[in-house]
C-alpha cells in the first residue's frame, strides 16, 4: 500500500506543477500558442476517451466488477459534469483570449479550476489503489488534459483583470486541490470497493464528457484540411498511446 500512495502524492504534486506551464503562453505568439493548443486539445480527448475504454473498464471487466451499478455510476459521471459546467461555467478548455469575460468571472474560473483538479486527485488516487498501470495511464491522461487548459485559462485570468503574476499564483493555488484529492483517496483505500464500484466509473464518465462536449467541439470548428488532419492524427495518437501503456504492463 506505501507503494500505491508514494505513486498518488507523486503524480498528483506532478499534476499541480503543470499549472506552471502557462509561464509558456508568455513566451509564445497568440496564433502559435493556439495551433499548438489544438493539436494538444486532440491527443488529450484521445487519451481520456483511451483511459476510459482501454483502461478503466476493461480493468473493472476482468476483475468481475463491471455491474448495472458501474453503468449507472459512468452515467451519473456524465451527467454530474454537465451540470457542474451548466451551474459554474466551468469550461475545460479556453482556446485564445476572451475580452468579454469580466473580473468576477475570473473567480467563478478559479472555483471551476479548483473542483476540477480536486477530481482529478480523486481519480488519480482511486485508480492507484486499484493497480499501479491504472494509476499511471490515468496520470498521464490527465497531464496532457491539463496542459491546453491551463494555458487556457491562465489567458482567461489575464484578461479578467489578473496580473501575470497573480494569475500564475492562484492558478497553481487551485491546482494544488490535486493534492487534497489524492490525499482524500489515500484516506478511504479502506474502501477500495466504494471506489471501485461509484468513485472510478464516475470519474469515467467526466472523462468521456470532457472529450464529447468539451475538447472534440474546439477540433470541429477548424476548417483548414490540414489542420483538421493533424487534429485528427494527434487524436488517434492519444488513444495510442494509452493503448502503448497498456502492452507495456
Amino acid at each position: 500500500m506505501e507503494t500505491e500512495i508514494l505513486y498518488t502524492l507523486g503524480s498528483v504534486i506532478l499534476v499541480s506543477i503543470i499549472s506552471l506551464v502557462g509561464i509558456i503562453a508568455l513566451a509564445w505568439k497568440e496564433k502559435f500558442l493556439n495551433k499548438i493548443l489544438l493539436l494538444l486539445v486532440g491527443f488529450s480527448a484521445g487519451a481520456l476517451i483511451g483511459d476510459v475504454f482501454i483502461h478503466i473498464i476493461p480493468e473493472l471487466v476482468e476483475e468481475g466488477k463491471f455491474t448495472l451499478t458501474v453503468s449507472l455510476s459512468i452515467l451519473a459521471g456524465i451527467i454530474l459534469f454537465f451540470i457542474l459546467e451548466k451551474v459554474i461555467f466551468w469550461h475545460h478548455c479556453h482556446l485564445g483570449p476572451h475580452k468579454h469575460h469580466v473580473h468576477e468571472f475570473g473567480f467563478t474560473n478559479l472555483i471551476g479550476d479548483a473542483l476540477h483538479n480536486l477530481l482529478d486527485g480523486l481519480i488519480i488516487g482511486a485508480s492507484y489503489l486499484v493497480s499501479i498501470p491504472l494509476g499511471i495511464a490515468t496520470t498521464v491522461a490527465v497531464i496532457f488534459h491539463e496542459i491546453p487548459q491551463e494555458i487556457g485559462d491562465f489567458g482567461v485570468l489575464i484578461h479578467a483583470g489578473f496580473s501575470k503574476a497573480k494569475a500564475l499564483f492562484f492558478n497553481f493555488l487551485t491546482a494544488c486541490f490535486a493534492i487534497l484529492g489524492g490525499i482524500i483517496a489515500i484516506a478511504l483505500k479502506a474502501e477500495v470497493e466504494l471506489l471501485e464500484q461509484y468513485l472510478i466509473p464516475v470519474i469515467a464518465g467526466g472523462f468521456i464528457y470532457i472529450a464529447i462536449a468539451d475538447l472534440i467541439p474546439e477540433l470541429k470548428k477548424e476548417e483548414k484540411t490540414g489542420r483538421s488532419i493533424m487534429q485528427i492524427i494527434w487524436f488517434i495518437l492519444g488513444i495510442a498511446v494509452m493503448l502503448a501503456l497498456l502492452l507495456l504492463e
